[in-house]
C-alpha cells in the first residue's frame, strides 16, 4: 500500500495511483487518527497552563479576530468572565465550544 500514492510536501498534495477504496479508507483513518493523537498531545500540554485566556489568547485559540470574538462573545457562544476592565475565557468552554459539546458555553 505505501507505493499507491506520492505526497509532496512543498505543495501539500497527494495523488492517488490506481488505489482501492478499502485502502483509500485506511489512509484516511491513519491520517485521522496521526491527527487526533498531535491534539490529544498539545490539549494535554494546554492543560498545565492557565485554565483562563484572555481575550487575544481567546482570539489566537479560535484564530480570528478580537471583533470577531466580540461578536461571539455578543451572540452568547462564548461566556466572558469579568475581572475589574478585563475579561477572560475558561480553556474547558472554549474547548467544549471548539468541539461543539454545547450550543453555548
Amino acid at each position: 500500500m505505501e507505493n499507491l500514492y506520492k505526497m509532496s510536501t512543498q505543495n501539500q498534495t497527494i495523488q492517488l495511483l490506481n488505489i482501492s477504496t478499502n485502502d483509500l479508507t485506511i489512509l484516511i483513518n491513519e491520517g485521522i487518527k496521526s491527527g487526533l493523537m498531535e491534539l490529544k498531545k498539545t490539549l494535554n500540554t494546554e492543560s498545565l497552563e492557565s485554565p483562563h485566556l484572555t481575550r487575544r489568547e481567546t482570539a489566537k485559540f479560535f484564530g480570528v479576530s478580537l471583533n470577531c470574538l466580540n461578536d461571539w462573545t455578543n451572540k452568547g457562544i462564548l461566556k466572558s468572565y469579568k475581572v475589574g476592565q478585563r475579561a477572560y475565557f475558561k480553556r474547558s468552554e472554549l474547548l467544549q465550544v471548539m468541539f461543539n459539546q454545547s450550543k453555548t458555553a
